[in-house]
């Protein structure tokens, strides 16, 4: 099988740097440098893989295929058309605009050749097996210093099947356009058409324990600790607030835990 990783490249993805023409690029092919190309949480994905860190195997659909989709589809015309002089506080107009742009993405057909990329990319993942994937949002405008837009794009877990995967990665990118993110891109002074979306592609794993780690106490803003909120199965069940999670407070210098509640 000829290895999925982009179409369109030259020497430079041969010497493993992503070029502008990138659809799908496999996570040890990418870096922190390439959040224009990949977004945030896929430009980590990838950081943290190229170090050493055992990721979960997957690989990113670029924000070219993102804007290759809009382009081919004619939806970049509509959405511009849409949200150009749109009124955010005008709830009723913002929610039947957003409404209607995520209809017409969800039911636009994505252009075959996009389409090959996409399924090539997943059997050469899941070595032909019906493998369980997370479709990942990955936005370019996302952990920014004064703007997180945490949390507004969706993420879509144990998804098998190429049909799934594509099914997933248009729920992604429709979800760049739901009423609560027009509305803080608005606020925030980003333009719409600006702001570009990547998809990433995730082997799922069999997750006895997970949680998010912070270096620093976000309550106290305590440099001395590390604090984890963690539960058992999958991390979802935490950053979505569907649980209390467990609290750990972690001595940096020795390791000790010193301090606990349980969720």
């Amino acid at each position: 099988m000829t290895k999925p990783i982009v179409t369109g490249l030259d020497q430079d993805m041969r010497s493993g740097v992503p070029t502008a023409t990138s659809y799908v690029i496999p996570f040890d092919r990418i870096g922190i440098r390439d959040v224009p190309l990949v977004g945030g949480k896929n430009a980590s994905l990838g950081e943290l893989t190229r170090i050493g860190i055992p990721v979960p195997p997957g690989f990113a659909l670029s924000v070219v295929f993102y804007r290759e989709f809009l382009n081919e589809t004619g939806l970049i015309a509509h959405i511009r058309e849409q949200l150009t002089g749109l009124d955010t506080n005008d709830v009723e107009r913002l929610q039947k605009v957003g409404k209607d742009i995520r209809s017409k993405i969800l039911s636009s057909e994505i252009p075959p050749h996009l389409i090959e990329q996409i399924a090539e990319g997943y059997l050469e993942l899941s070595r032909g097996a019906a493998l369980p994937v997370a479709v990942r949002s990955s936005a370019t405008a996302e952990d920014l210093a004064d703007a997180s837009f945490a949390g507004q794009q969706d993420t879509y877990l144990n998804v098998v099947g190429e049909e799934k995967v594509l099914e997933c990665a248009k729920k992604c990118i429709a979800s760049l356009f739901t009423d609560r993110a027009i509305s803080y891109r608005a606020k925030k002074g980003f333009d719409h058409l600006d702001v570009g979306l990547s998809v990433g592609i995730q082997k799922m794993v069999n997750s006895e324990a997970a949680g998010v780690m912070f270096t620093i106490d976000p309550d106290s803003g305590n440099e001395n600790v590390i604090v984890i909120d963690s539960n058992w199965g999958l991390g979802e069940s935490v950053v979505s607030g569907k649980v209390i999670p467990d609290k750990f407070y972690i001595y940096k210098r020795t390791g000790e835990i010193v301090g606990s509640r349980i969720g």
